[in-house]
């Protein structure tokens, strides 16, 4: 499955695709990725800690599931194992929990390209 694909089947089922730049090689640039394509506050953090709290949040977004689309996100933990640990922990965190809350849900979709 394709970027664009997983961002049509997305919209097709009423989500809001939030698609990310391939090729990311550090945590510090995912995290930037991730807080604009997203579209976090001017004032929220860029470290682990403030991207769970913002990806637990996401009241600045309209309410429903939101789909986080990274492509090729193989080449952060090729470039960085502990940064992509790190970052995968903080997206399995946040989607259990906002899986709990129900308001606006996070999925994070992995097409290869």
């Amino acid at each position: 499955m394709s970027t664009d694909d997983a961002v049509r089947r997305a919209a097709a089922r009423g989500a809001h695709p939030h698609p990310l730049p391939g090729g990311l090689t550090s945590r510090r640039a995912v995290v930037d990725a991730i807080a604009d394509a997203l579209a976090f506050p001017a004032w929220t953090g860029r470290n682990l800690d403030a991207l769970y709290d913002a990806l637990t949040d996401l009241s600045w977004l309209p309410e429903g599931e939101h789909v986080l689309v990274w492509p090729d996100d193989g080449v952060l933990a090729e470039r960085d194992p502990r940064g992509a640990a790190a970052v995968e922990s903080v997206l399995r965190d946040a989607r259990l929990r906002t899986a709990e809350l129900g308001v606006r849900p996070l999925t994070v979709v992995r097409p290869q390209s």
